[in-house]
């Protein structure tokens, strides 16, 4: 684990940790806050409300107003910070981030932010999203001399910035010179000794916020963190947007890139975000009420009882239970303590891995009707597992609607997906995964029916993981 100090030095490799790519990965969550005493502890706070965003890693840079102080470590935002760590992060601007890897392993040298010092000066960078040409830009840095500390994407940016000719004070001049050589998903935040700068990719694949705490400002991948520090919601920063903030006020500027729509991440409202989150200008609680609302007009079942495969599909199965006036329950317990080890008996126990994380209520299930609702299917290896220990739990018949329509291409924006062969549904019909998983019914909603919940313009929307239409490329 890194020391408080200044920043980039070379870290041991942990043991290599096997991801579980039973469903999908979000990245990464980000946090900052301009002009507060205590800087480090709301970022802090901040962080832990991100904390689904990412459970890999966990960092926080904090500035003095001359100097970058920065700490990461592996593991979860409770137990890499400590008081006294955060006691020694002093400073009155910070950056923090959360992270799941998808460009880069997991080992503590990839842990954000980042932070070095270069021809522009001492800087700290966090990143959620993914770049699809950094490999490219990468090469070319190397064969021009740059050596790379890490393997992440985010590093590509860094070295791109030292390479341009300007100073700490002219920083956005470079930004907007490098920004528009990168292509693909980033919401950013930098932070200099003087200054904390806010990015916005023109596509606006991630979320990004800014909000007022008295006479501070913060800014957050979701708006949730606002809420639990007492902040007030300003507004989502805007695709291409560079927001400066520093001791002259608030600025802003836009990256020079030309594009035909946006390419919002639809995934932040089916299972990344926080159902109490505003994301993409809507509450994401009510659009997954929506959803179920779309499941039961294109699939009304006759049931008994509605539940949801928690936490994801809470929301969507109260929507759906809404709609159809079937009572919805707890069906599933989910156990919330789940960390990404655990020892499993060497007496092998069939779906161990389910069990371990949800447990079925057999009195209420017993000889009933049910309709599940889940957010998606990846491998369908998951959803077998849960469909029977739902059967062995007592339920008569279960039928299965996904919130999201069947999952057949790679993201390359920031979500670690598995390989097209991977992807069930990229060889399977709907048919032959309802026999697979073992359940009465299976029916994923439409796209069509998707994007309607949303009350949003399609067009607007990357869907490249079900149609294979990739608005910003592959690469």
């Amino acid at each position: 684990m890194d020391g408080v100090g200044g920043a980039a030095e070379p870290v041991l490799s942990l043991a290599p940790h096997t991801k579980n790519k039973k469903t999908f990965y979000n990245m990464c969550g980000i946090f900052g806050v301009y002009n507060h005493k205590e800087a480090a502890n709301i970022t802090y706070l901040g962080l832990y409300a991100l904390q689904h965003r990412g459970q890999e890693s966990v960092g926080i840079a904090v500035s003095n107003g001359k100097e970058i102080m920065t700490y990461v470590g592996m593991g979860l935002v409770a137990d890499v910070f400590d008081r006294n760590v955060l006691s020694k992060l002093s400073g009155e601007i910070a950056i923090g981030h959360v992270r799941y890897s998808t460009s880069g392993s997991s080992e503590l040298r990839n842990a954000q932010p980042i932070t070095v010092k270069c021809s522009v000066g001492q800087i700290s960078i966090a990143h959620n999203g993914n770049l699809i040409n950094a490999d490219r830009l990468r090469k070319k840095l190397e064969s021009g001399g740059s050596i790379f500390q890490t393997n992440s994407d985010t590093e590509v940016i860094l070295h791109l910035l030292a390479k341009t000719s300007h100073s700490a004070s002219g920083i956005v001049k470079g930004l907007l010179q490098v920004l528009p050589q990168v292509r693909g998903a980033y919401s950013l935040l930098i932070l200099t000794p003087e200054s904390l700068i806010a990015i916005r990719d023109p596509w606006g694949v991630r979320p990004l916020c800014i909000g007022k705490l008295n006479s501070s400002y913060v800014i957050s991948s979701e708006s949730c963190a606002f809420d639990l520090i007492g902040a007030k919601f300003i507004r989502e920063i805007d695709p291409g947007e560079i927001i400066v903030i520093d001791k002259k006020g608030v600025s802003n500027y836009f990256i020079p890139v030309e594009r035909e729509n946006y390419a919002y991440c639809i995934f932040e409202f089916i299972y990344f975000s926080r159902p109490d989150s505003k994301v993409f200008g809507q509450t994401v609680h009510m659009v997954r009420k929506r959803l179920g609302h779309e499941l039961f007009k294109e699939n009304p079942i006759p049931a008994d009882m509605v539940i949801s495969i928690p936490d994801s599909a809470n929301s969507v199965a109260i929507g759906y239970a809404e709609a159809s006036r079937i009572p919805f329950d707890t069906g599933l317990i989910r156990n919330h303590y789940v960390g990404r080890t655990f020892i499993e008996p060497k007496q092998s126990i069939r779906d161990f891995g389910a069990k371990i994380k949800y447990n079925p209520v057999k009195e209420l299930l017993n000889n009933k009707r049910i309709v599940v609702l889940d957010d998606s299917i990846v491998r369908g290896t998951t959803s077998r597992k849960l469909i029977r220990m739902l059967r062995s739990a007592g339920a008569k018949e279960i039928h299965l609607n996904i919130s999201c329509p069947p999952i057949k291409h790679p993201c390359f924006y920031g979500i670690d997906t598995p390989t097209e062969k991977e992807l069930i549904a990229s060889t399977y019909s709907v048919n032959e995964i309802c026999e697979f998983i073992e359940a009465d019914s299976l029916h994923y909603i439409s796209l069509e029916g998707m994007i309607r919940a949303t009350g949003m313009n399609g067009k607007d929307f990357c869907l490249a993981c079900f149609t294979g239409k990739y608005p910003i490329g592959r690469g």
